[in-house]
């Protein structure tokens, strides 16, 4: 697509002006026995359908359970903070304006104030962690921190809170077991098999890394033992949720369960990491001992039942019978209870998508968004404002079209500008900074030394691999994602680093299962350059008995060889490996020729490369042959977000708007389901959008990829996406 004036001046006014989506401010509400939507509506001075709007699980005409945590929306303003031209080509850091307006949330004030001279190496959430406050809390009384970052020998004025009385009960050992970690075990397994939640077991062993799932086989790990024994030569213990009520007591909870205080902190270190039983907190309550063996991954997958579950939509999601649940988790018979954990056989399929060993239900992420987060983002890509004449439009696009890295960092910029703006209609409040690498590591790395990174959700780029390790290499010192839009990453080993494009390995897997899933009898031919013989011997692997044609000096195909080996009794697929565009051109032709009702030949490739584009490749003659390869992405029709982004910028979004929109918007909205895209990325599978899909599994060693996919074919001299 020819880059549109418009579009291309918009796209730079967004570069000098910024981005801040602000969404209105909210407060949190437990609902008390005998309280109506109506009374708490009007409570809080806000409509009824205000509240609905943000709490899914209630329904209007329905009683509001006690105990339920309610999001109340106080408020409907919304506020834009002024931002700073970069003086070096690219955009100041966003200023936190919000501090000290109406939009802040209301926090107590504080009782005095202690002074703190920084030393060498501290930080903001060193600091704040050591005088148990927040970051935020530390801004407010020392403004210079929104522009600056924190050096030694700063003088920091810390505010004092009048805090609640700290739980009097604490660690004890004789509460705990160090257990060693056994084959095949992960974190999720033996969080399960001593109740507890995996953020409970990070709390219990903060060693643990917050970045990565590993266990080591021996790894020592310090677990809660019940004092009343119920937990006795490591058998499994089924355990429930329970939400605490307002003005709930360590003796009224002894009273109901029969657990005492030190038991209750054992099983849920939360309760002394935030200084008691606070209302709306979640505790894991055992209920009783089976004993089911060791918990491991090797021969089942597990699953959480959910509130108001019945056997019927049970059996139907996990595709089994219920007689083969009772079988495998005898304690059903007393009937189903939210939270307890059944085992599923590994190889059982279901609706249903599995990660890590555990049963995930299909999330929703636009109904599961919590607007009370605030996702940070920092843009960093070489947009290259220092090499071009934003005086002359005319030079300005002809530099563009010229340089591919501005033509895809505007691209990407505009629609992730789009994504934003959707969210922001959700509720979302998204702050943005935005910052021009100018393609040089020297830049990158003075943007990273000016920058605070505390309190980032995620980088978005840089495009080029140098950058991006030295990105990811920085980041990792905070535990934030970098999400990579354009490089496959192949050769970086960036354990934080989200690949959002999947790699030409993935691409190749798919297209070969997918051959495999839907072949009958075809006759499978191989056709493969010098160049791709790796290839064409992982075809003859995958598809024993393939036939190889191979090509002359001239890089063309003997007719009588290929002809001889068509069959004309069943359909002939031929992979064609190459990324010489005048080979594509020569064998589509002469395929095409002998494409009849007597010999039906179809064409495939593992990589679609540029040379299967070039002008010389005639488009019909690939409909013809129905050609099929796995992509990326897919073709974009007149969606919202085609309407909103020519709304937006008076022009037709090119593929790496599209792309743009697609990341930010699966970036966004999973940092609003759980404020971490690490943790939302173990939770959530397949994720699609306008024209591409996401679907990340990390490797041990080398970050995120994703592992989502297409598969297109030309058919009747259009592109369509398959999905047989």
């Amino acid at each position: 697509m020819k880059l549109n004036k418009k579009a291309i001046l918009a796209t730079i006014l967004l570069l000098f002006v910024g981005v801040s989506a602000i969404a209105q401010k909210f407060a949190t509400h437990s609902v008390k026995a005998g309280e109506t939507l109506e009374s708490i509506a009007k409570q809080y001075k806000v409509s009824e359908q205000g509240i609905l709007n943000y709490n899914k699980e209630v329904k209007k005409g329905q009683p509001v359970k006690a105990n339920t945590i309610l999001v109340i929306p106080v408020g409907d303003k919304t506020f834009t903070p002024v931002v700073k031209q970069d003086k070096v080509g690219g955009v100041d850091a966003l200023l936190d304006k919000l501090q000290g307006s109406e939009m802040a949330l209301e926090r107590a004030k504080p009782v005095g104030f202690t002074s703190h001279r920084t030393r060498r190496k501290e930080t903001l959430y060193g600091i704040a962690k050591q005088f148990h406050i927040t970051e935020d809390d530390i801004k407010r009384y020392n403004r210079e921190l929104y522009s600056v970052q924190l050096k030694k020998g700063m003088t920091l004025k810390i505010p004092k809170y009048k805090r609640e009385k700290e739980v009097e009960t604490g660690y004890s050992e004789e509460n705990y077991l160090v257990y060693a970690v056994q084959p095949k075990e992960t974190r999720w397994s033996i969080a399960h098999k001593y109740g507890i939640t995996v953020d409970s077991l990070l709390i219990l062993n903060p060693d643990l890394s917050k970045t990565t799932d590993h266990l080591a086989t021996g790894q020592e790990l310090l677990l809660p033992k019940l004092l009343s024994g119920v937990i006795k030569n490591q058998k499994t213990q089924l355990f429930t949720s329970y939400t605490v009520p307002p003005k709930q007591t360590f003796y009224s909870l002894e009273k109901k369960f029969g657990l005492s205080s030190e038991e209750l902190i054992a099983l849920n270190p939360q309760i002394k990491e935030r200084g008691g039983l606070k209302e709306g907190m979640v505790l894991q309550i055992p209920v009783r001992t089976i004993n089911a063996g060791v918990v491991n991954t090797e021969n089942y997958n597990f699953y959480e039942v959910n509130p108001k579950q019945t056997e019927f939509s049970l059996t139907r999601k996990l595709g089994v019978t219920y007689r083969e649940l009772l079988d495998l988790n005898p304690d059903l018979k007393d009937g189903l209870k939210a939270g307890m954990v059944l085992k599923i056989p590994k190889d059982q399929t279901g609706n249903f998508e599995v990660k890590n060993a555990l049963i995930l239900d299909r999330i929703n992420l636009v109904d599961s968004i919590n607007p009370l987060y605030k996702p940070k983002l920092l843009f960093l890509l070489p947009f290259r404002l220092d090499r071009l004449n934003l005086d002359d439009i005319e030079a300005t696009t002809t530099s563009i079209e010229k340089r591919k890295d501005v033509k895809y960092s505007l691209g990407l910029y505009s629609g992730a500008m789009v994504a934003i703006d959707s969210v922001a209609k959700l509720g979302i409040s998204v702050d943005v900074r935005t910052f021009d690498t100018e393609l040089s590591m020297v830049r990158t790395r003075s943007i990273l030394q000016r920058e605070n990174l505390n309190g980032v959700s995620a980088i978005f780029g840089p495009l080029d691999p140098e950058s991006l390790k030295e990105v990811a290499l920085q980041a990792s010192q905070y535990n934030l994602p970098v999400v990579a839009p354009m490089t496959e990453g192949s050769n970086l080993s960036l354990g934080n680093v989200f690949f959002a494009m999947p790699s030409k390995k993935v691409l190749q897997e798919q297209i070969l299962d997918y051959v495999s899933e839907v072949r009958s009898d075809q006759k499978i031919i191989v056709i493969a350059d010098e160049k791709n013989k790796p290839t064409q011997a992982i075809l003859l692997k995958k598809f024993p008995g393939a036939k190889i044609v191979g090509l002359k000096e001239d890089r063309s195909v003997n007719i009588n060889e290929i002809s001889a080996m068509l069959s004309a009794t069943t359909e002939n697929w031929v992979f064609l490996e190459t990324d010489q565009a005048n080979v594509v051109y020569h064998v589509a032709s002469l395929l095409n020729s002998m494409n009849n009702k007597v010999k039906n030949i179809r064409l495939f490739t593992t990589d679609k490369n540029r040379a299967f584009e070039n002008e010389l490749v005639s488009y019909s003659h690939m409909s013809n042959l129905r050609f099929t390869y796995a992509s990326p992405s897919r073709e974009v029709g007149n969606d919202g977000f085609t309407r909103a982004y020519s709304e937006k910028f008076g022009a037709e979004p090119d593929a790496y708007a599209v792309r743009g929109f697609d990341i930010a918007y699966d970036l966004l909205l999973k940092l609003a389901y759980k404020n971490n895209l690490i943790d939302a990325s173990k939770l959530i599978g397949v994720t699609e959008y306008t024209g591409n899909k996401f679907n990340f599994a990390k490797n041990p060693t080398s970050g995120y990829f994703n592992r989502a996919s297409y598969i297109m074919s030309f058919q009747n001299m259009e592109v369509v996406e398959l999905k047989e």
